[in-house]
């Protein structure tokens, strides 16, 4: 596919291609129908054709403008959406990340079920149980998590899930009033707020550390100035969310252009 089309790819993220998964990005819809235009006729050239019934298109609402139209393949309207997902995560088109929480939650769920014979089994020692929960489960409900601008209910429904798990794995409910933190210190495992924290550090400090002319700085999102604000309190960015996290971890910015202080730093051990 990267052979076939790429004298007709744009600039990340203008245009992103996974395997047989491609995202096409403009900032109006005749831009988009254009693009999927010249996608169809690049492809129908080399024998290949694009799937009418699995294209989908989502308009964000990131701007004051609002366009009309729709999105066509050769005179049939595309399916429109409020979610896409790509690649694991999804996304919303008012650019929240309710969506990718729950989903996440979900394939953390999935893989603890197909687990549950391993870490329900009592013979089973319970540090190993953590190890396994930390290695296997936690890595799938955090997947994507270092560029969520979280809000405190995001953080909740996560803290809620891994608590749920970790009692089960050590065969309590609350009735028997034992303390999260006690269900913690037998498994080895930190909460999961802390390590959403940590992921978020990391990925900041690798961006940071990148040149500016680095792919990875075209992904992050600026508020535009001459843009009219609308009512209402303006979204959670992850600008925000970083200068928050370093202010309770009580983190110097300029650190992390240090590699190794920066790791230090931010690590957060396993009780």
């Amino acid at each position: 596919m990267d052979e076939v089309t790429r004298d007709i790819q744009g600039d990340i993220p203008w245009c992103m291609l996974f395997a047989d998964d491609v995202v096409l990005v403009d900032e109006s819809r005749a831009g988009v129908n254009r693009k999927l235009e010249l996608w169809r006729q690049t492809l129908k050239s080399k024998g290949f054709r694009l799937s009418r019934t699995k294209i989908e298109y989502m308009r964000c609402d990131f701007g004051a403008t609002h366009e009309e139209g729709d999105v066509s393949l050769e005179g049939q309207v595309v399916p429109k959406r409020d979610t896409f997902r790509y690649l694991g995560s999804m996304l919303q088109r008012d650019g929240d990340i309710d969506e990718d929480v729950s989903h996440r939650i979900k394939v953390g769920w999935m893989k603890w079920r197909q687990a549950s014979g391993v870490l329900c089994d009592k013979k089973v020692p319970q540090k190993l149980k953590g190890k396994f929960y930390r290695t296997a489960i936690r890595p799938a409900m955090l997947y994507g998590a270092e560029c969520w601008p979280t809000k405190r209910r995001h953080v909740q429904q996560l803290s809620v899930v891994e608590i749920r798990m970790l009692r089960w794995i050590c065969g309590h409910t609350r009735m028997d009033r034992v303390r999260n933190d006690d269900i913690r210190d037998r498994l080895g495992i930190a909460p999961i707020e802390e390590k959403l924290i940590q992921h978020r550090l990391r990925w900041f400090g690798h961006v940071q550390r990148r040149p500016p002319e680095a792919l990875v700085h075209s992904g992050i999102l600026k508020h535009d100035d001459n843009m009219r604000r609308g009512r209402g309190r303006p979204k959670l960015t992850w600008e925000e969310t970083i200068r928050r996290d370093l202010k309770d971890w009580s983190i110097p910015r300029d650190l992390s252009l240090d590699m190794s202080a920066w790791k230090a730093a931010i690590h957060m051990p396993e009780p």
